[in-house]
This record gives C-alpha cells, sequence and structure tokens, in this order.
C-alpha cells in the first residue's frame, strides 16, 4: 500500500495529501520530513548514515543520521521519534531537542524539514533495507568526505556550524 503525505502551502500548513509517488517527481507538492542529527556524548562526533544504494534518491550517499518522510497527520517531532526507531533502532523516548527548520528544493522534490539533536552513543541497529552502514564521524573526517554527502547533509552541516552545535 502506498504512502500519503500531508501536501502544505507556504506557511506550512497543510492543504491536501498525496501518494509518495507524486510527491517524488512533483516538486509543487510541498511536504514534511523530520531528521535527527545524532552527536556522540564526547561532542567530537557525529553519526552519519550511508544511503542504501536501492533508494530512489541520492542512493550510496551520506546523509543525516536520522531522515523520513511524515505520515499523514504526524507532528514533526512524532515522526522525528518514529524514524529514530525505526532507522537506527532507538527507543522513542529518548531526548530530543528541536533545533530548527529548513527547505529541501529540488527538481525531485520539495520538502519541509524539522531538524532535532539527540546525544547517543548507541548501540544501533540500522534499517538495512534502507541504509547500507552508520558511523560516527570527526570534524576532519567530514571535510575529506564532502564529495560523498547528500547535498542536505552539507546544508545541514552547514548550518549546525553557524549555530555553534557541531
Amino acid at each position: 500500500m502506498e504512502e500519503y503525505f500531508d501536501i502544505v502551502d507556504e506557511h506550512d500548513r497543510v492543504i491536501g495529501t498525496a501518494p509518495r509517488s507524486r510527491c517524488h517527481g512533483d516538486p509543487s507538492l510541498v511536504h514534511r520530513t523530520a531528521h535527527v542529527v545524532v552527536l556522540h556524548p564526547d561532542g567530537q562526533r557525529i553519526l552519519l548514515q550511508k544511503r542504501s544504494f536501492t533508494k530512489d534518491i541520492q542512493p550510496g550517499k551520506w546523509d543525516t543520521a536520522v531522515g523520513g518522510h511524515l505520515a499523514h497527520g504526524e507532528s514533526y517531532e512524532d515522526g522525528a521519534r518514529r524514524e529514530m526507531s525505526e532507522e537506527l533502532g532507538l527507543p522513542r523516548d529518548l531526548p530530543l531537542e528541536f533545533l530548527f527548520r529548513t527547505e529541501i528544493r529540488n527538481e525531485i522534490e520539495s520538502e519541509n524539514v524539522g531538524v532535532f539533536l539527540l546525544v547517543s552513543e548507541g548501540p544501533f541497529r540500522f534499517q538495512q533495507e534502507e541504509i547500507d552502514e552508520v558511523r560516527f564521524f570527526t570534524r576532519e573526517e567530514l571535510a575529506t568526505h564532502v564529495d560523498d554527502f547528500t547535498p542536505n547533509l552539507r546544508r545541514e552541516l552547514a548550518e549546525l556550524r553557524t549555530r555553534d552545535i557541531f
């Protein structure tokens, strides 16, 4: 059964729904996603996920530790909690901190993104259908892998630096 996403206006208010297959391919259908940035408790490393090569968007690229579309009627925080449970096998009740909202706009899709912070060293049991690998990166390692990052990850890392979060 195909997933349906809430479609939102320029003020992030729900104005309808559309199937995933239409949202990925029609950038006029702005929908919502949640991302969770995972920092190691030492504050010196950030967890990234390597997207599966079977993904339809940005296969094989390193991306934010957790990211996923919100289900119809789901809040950004509830979506973040569900996704960190599904993608990394983490309990939903871990402390999350809302960081910021951002937008993804490209020729394939348009997303409004709620970005949250989690401090955790795991253990992580990642969703093998969606993710090929997860691992912590130091700031120095990030600098040497930029070409392997999704455009979204590059933007989020820049925003984290600007806000002095990582």
